[in-house]
């Protein structure tokens, strides 16, 4: 284990190489020793993305943090008790610094290191440099096939190809978009993700934006069905946005929200989440 954080539920031992959590919850803790920072952060390094799903949420403007600023950022993260970051955006592999940005951030912290992509750009040859500098990688595929082709206009056995890339890079999981287009392929993209060697299958209900309106009561009630009925090999979890009405679990009992997360976006806001549209600017 490689880090330990105190908080209100007592010992949080966490260990980034193999994902291991151990809470001692039996462990009191003074109030003067619990940690400062979330327990994850998750940070989008840019807005840019090339692709353009009707039903992204990401901000449209121009957006990218400066290495240099994200750097002093998570190493204070870290020092008060950050487990972990989270790269997003837009697209992070869109970054040519990206490989470098999280050699530096796993040499000069603790924390472990995931990023959420579409995953068409981690050929062999980016995975190869990501390879001991990344602890989990999450691969978005809303559909499968002939769905996933329409709603995000790429190959689907391409990125299949992909992610038998990323499976060298580190575990890897799945997430996925549930809106009344996607539903449907629930079953069959748990079984392709599976296959393809998922740990983890993270639901996303659709959250509404300015051009949508979100997932639909009869989508949710479906989904809610579905969850319900799962029995797959792949780990279940879901955003906390999208968490109404489902079966769940929380990791730490009694934990805040803002113990548990909060988010950085490509402007250099903090937020209480990625979806939320106003924040402070650090």
């Amino acid at each position: 284990m490689n880090r330990i954080r105190k908080t209100a539920a007592g010992v949080h031992l966490f260990d980034r190489s193999s994902g291991l959590n151990i809470l001692v919850d039996d462990w009191h803790v003074e109030s003067t020793e619990w940690s400062l920072a979330p327990r994850q952060i998750s940070v989008a390094l840019t807005n840019a993305c090339d692709l353009g799903c009707s039903y992204c949420y990401a901000p449209k403007t121009s957006g990218r943090l400066p290495s240099h600023s994200l750097m002093s950022w998570l190493v204070e993260l870290d020092r008060h008790g950050c487990l972990g970051v989270g790269f997003g955006g837009g697209e992070p592999t869109l970054r040519r610094d990206f490989p470098a940005l999280c050699r530096r951030v796993a040499s000069e912290t603790q924390l472990a290191i995931t990023f959420t992509s579409h995953g068409h750009h981690l050929d062999a040859d980016l995975c190869a440099e990501l390879v001991g500098a990344v602890h989990f990688v999450r691969i978005s595929m809303d559909g499968v096939e002939a769905t996933y082709e329409r709603l995000r206009g790429r190959s689907f056995s391409a990125l299949l190809d992909r992610m038998a890339d990323v499976a060298k890079i580190a575990s890897f999981g799945v997430n996925y978009v549930v809106n009344s287009e996607t539903i449907a392929d629930l079953d069959r993209a748990a079984e392709v993700a599976a296959e393809a060697g998922a740990r983890e299958l993270l639901l996303l209900p659709e959250q509404p934006t300015t051009a949508r309106p979100g997932i639909d009561s009869a989508t949710s009630a479906a989904l809610r069905e579905w969850v319900i009925a799962y029995r797959g090999a792949l780990m279940l979890s879901v955003s906390q946005a999208g968490a109404d009405g489902l079966p769940v679990c929380a990791p730490i009992p009694g934990e805040t929200p803002l113990e548990a997360y909060a988010h950085i976006d490509a402007q250099g806001v903090l937020k209480r989440s990625s979806y939320d549209r106003s924040g402070v600017v650090i």
